[in-house]
């Protein structure tokens, strides 16, 4: 599992006062930065080789401004040429939004997919969701 602290900003929030539901991906995405680097050591756009497929977030309590969050992020599933991250929002104890991301292990030079490496299914289950 890998945590991540974000730190809201006042242009996250709406006009409800609270943090706008469009921000609550981007947070998560945030979350997944050391998953990236399993992939991606450098982060460099050049090799990188995933591509998101799908993403679904449950929204369950309204975040606000003057508290950080923290981001949860696991890997739930390890498939042949996929996986899938399942990701959960905290702020002050409780959880705030859950989400799922799945990803293609994807060459971009003849675009397709690959079969996930070795090396890199090694990594990711060491992050295994455990429900």
């Amino acid at each position: 599992m890998y945590s991540t602290i974000i730190i809201p900003r006042i242009s996250e929030t709406n006009g409800a006062g609270h943090i706008d539901n469009t921000v609550v991906p981007i947070w998560f995405d945030a979350g997944r930065r050391e998953i990236y680097k399993i992939l991606t050591p450098d982060l460099s756009f050049g090799n990188l080789n995933v591509a998101l497929v799908n993403m679904n977030v449950d929204y369950i309590r309204q975040i606000f401004l003057h508290t950080n969050v923290e981001v949860k992020a696991w890997i739930e599933r390890i498939g042949n040429k996929s996986f899938t991250v399942y990701e959960e929002l905290f702020q002050n104890g409780q959880i705030c939004a859950k989400g799922t991301a799945t990803y293609v292990y994807f060459n971009y030079n003849i675009q397709q997919s690959e079969v996930i490496p070795q090396d890199v299914r090694t990594e990711l289950a060491k992050h295994l969701y455990e429900k």
